[in-house]
């Protein structure tokens, strides 16, 4: 489906390649900030849930101590950007290849929460893994 006024994406094959560096650029930056606000989010949390709670509610008093923390801010801007180019990328490139192509997101994750918080990713979460970026792959040559 193409917007009025709008040129379908391969009528210019120079135009074409523009798109496609954008396209991959954006879709890097937002799958980098998305997964680097939740690390930084959840570093926050774990931050805060070290502090022994003994009165008032446990998940207020868990909120405040995350959020006077400088990572939770921090995580909360790489958000708000890994939103804004979402927003971007959804003025030109298809939703139906856009919101799949997030899912690499799952792979970054993974990845990153081995290096950064040294938690142990077995077998069968590699394998889940594995499938996101394999439906990532078909959905990306669907599309050549």
């Amino acid at each position: 489906m193409h917007l009025r006024g709008r040129v379908a994406h391969w009528a210019d094959p120079a135009a074409d390649d523009g798109v496609i560096v954008r396209t991959a650029v954006c879709l890097s930056i937002l799958i980098l900030a998305s997964t680097g606000g939740e690390l930084l989010a959840a570093h926050a949390m774990k931050q805060s849930a070290r502090v022994q709670v003994t009165s008032g509610s446990a998940v207020a008093m868990l909120l405040h101590g995350g959020f006077r923390l400088s990572a939770m801010w921090a995580g909360l801007m790489l958000q708000g950007l890994a939103f804004f180019t979402l927003l971007a990328l959804l003025s030109w490139a298809d939703v139906s290849f856009v919101v799949p192509a997030t899912a690499l997101n799952y792979v970054v994750g993974a990845a990153a929460s081995m290096i950064f918080f040294r938690e142990q990713v077995d077998r069968t979460r590699w394998a889940g893994v594995l499938l996101v970026c394999l439906g990532v792959a078909f959905i990306c040559a669907s599309g050549l």
